[in-house]
């Protein structure tokens, strides 16, 4: 079993007492008791060893045993530049780019977006939480809050990556044949695909066309392809 506790919450030696939703989790739905051993994480890349002290009512109480070591996280940090998906579409891409090691997801409002404001970033941050957890990492990935297609280009200048671009691109293994970079940004369009304009600013930024093949993606599939792809490339 593995949680989330915030840093500030941990103190090696001393006992965590989990807030209300964490403590129902291992009440109700893990079944925990006393004696029994939870892996905590905190978020920024630490484990630990911890035992469970105390089960009551509505309060478990941990006790941490030792740090752990966990080495899970990809040789390049990976950041998943998504275009905001309508409905359950961008819940899922968040799950699966946490599974897939992404670093960091950036949510992009860009021309051909059916979702052009939200206030799911909470949301979206909770459920990389839960990912995270789920898959055994130490870190849990930030979600940010949205930007636009051209304010993200105005804040950062050139960078490396790639542009996922159903209208052509050359295929991921020739891009990134002999990449020997810390830091590779992925831009993944919304259900009607970028625009031309699009793809030729990020051009102009450094970004390189890429394609995922001969057949048209869902944005949802794409985001999961892309990563895995990489992660395999590159790890």
């Amino acid at each position: 079993m593995r949680i989330y506790v915030p840093p500030d919450k941990i103190s090696p030696g001393s006992p965590v007492t989990l807030d209300k939703e964490k403590s129902h989790y291992l009440i109700s739905v893990m079944r925990c008791n006393v004696g029994d051993r939870i892996t905590i994480i905190n978020g920024k890349g630490k484990a630990y060893d911890a035992e469970v002290m105390s089960v009551l009512k509505k309060n478990v109480s941990l006790m941490i045993k030792s740090e752990l070591t966990i080495d899970n996280e990809s040789v390049v940090d990976i950041v998943l530049c998504q275009s905001i998906l309508k409905g359950s579409n961008m819940d899922m891409v968040v799950q699966k780019a946490v599974e897939l090691g992404a670093k960091k997801i950036i949510p992009i409002i860009s021309e051909r977006c059916l979702v052009k404001d939200t206030r799911k970033t909470s949301r979206w941050n909770k459920i990389a939480e839960e990912a995270a957890e789920q898959c055994g990492r130490a870190y849990i990935p930030e979600v940010s809050g949205p930007e636009t297609f051209e304010s993200f280009f105005e804040k950062r200048g050139n960078i490396t990556g790639l542009i996922f671009w159903e209208q052509g691109g050359a295929a991921v293994r020739k891009i990134l044949s002999g990449f020997s970079g810390n830091e590779l940004y992925i831009f993944i369009g919304p259900e009607g695909g970028f625009s031309a304009d699009e793809a030729l600013e990020a051009e102009r930024h450094g970004i390189i066309k890429a394609t995922l093949g001969k057949r048209t993606l869902r944005a949802e599939t794409a985001a999961i392809a892309s990563l895995s792809i990489i992660q395999d490339m590159l790890e």
